[in-house]
């Protein structure tokens, strides 16, 4: 079975516990070979991050709970399980939105709070340009998505935000499609109740903040830029 998953990082999965989920799902795997390929275009590449997006998020929230909820169906009544807490979705932009869309079609009455962040291309330093949190954080369930986590600054920093503005560390999960060891780290030493679920650990990061081997520019590789 193809793994994108390197030594390195079943230490890393010890150390945090629960608290870091690298899926080994054989669909998720199929699909980064054509998410890594430098060759696949920008349309199917946004196809395989809305489809990794989609299987993640199912592995994600599958402790969520759920409460009965007594539906008709043609032929009868019946009583199923619904979701109990109301979901936001961070996405952080640009790269975010990919899967901010795929969580939407799981999610359809999801909130949307966006973020825009850059890192400078000489300190690695996340620069806050867009915030559009609203006024009351009331969701009990934040699902903060990002392709890549690398350094962690922007993840950090998002995350921040969002507690400074009342939201239960606690209920903020992270999904990332692919990580550096070294934005794991950040992430999850600077936020001890977070957990982080991602579909690849890879080496690491090289000198000017980019994960290897990782699959580029997810922004870029998603909008033709």
């Amino acid at each position: 079975m193809f793994s994108s998953t390197p030594k390195a990082a079943p230490h890393a999965c010890a150390r945090f516990g629960q608290r870091l989920r690298v899926s080994n799902h054989p669909l998720v795997q199929h699909m980064l070979v054509r998410l890594r390929d430098q060759t696949t275009p920008p349309a199917e590449f946004r196809r395989m991050v809305r489809g990794i997006t989609n299987l993640l998020a199912v592995e994600a929230t599958a402790h969520w709970p759920t409460e009965p909820t007594q539906v008709t169906t043609p032929l009868a009544e019946t009583i199923a399980q619904a979701l109990v807490d109301q979901v936001a979705i961070v996405p952080i932009l640009r790269a975010g939105l990919g899967m901010a869309d795929a969580l939407l079609e799981l999610l359809p009455d999801a909130q949307v709070w966006h973020v825009g962040l850059f890192r400078d291309e000489q300190t690695l330093q996340p620069t806050e340009y867009y915030n559009k949190l609203p006024r009351s954080l009331a969701c009990r369930r934040v699902l903060v998505v990002d392709p890549m986590l690398a350094t962690g600054g922007s993840a950090v920093r998002t995350c921040r935000l969002l507690i400074e503005r009342g939201v239960d560390p606690s209920a903020v999960q992270f999904l990332s499609l692919i990580a550096a060891p070294e934005g794991v780290e950040r992430l999850l030493s600077e936020f001890s109740d977070l957990h982080l679920c991602i579909a690849a650990l890879d080496e690491r990061i090289n000198d000017v903040g980019f994960i290897v081997p990782g699959l580029g520019d997810a922004g870029d590789r998603q909008f033709h830029t």
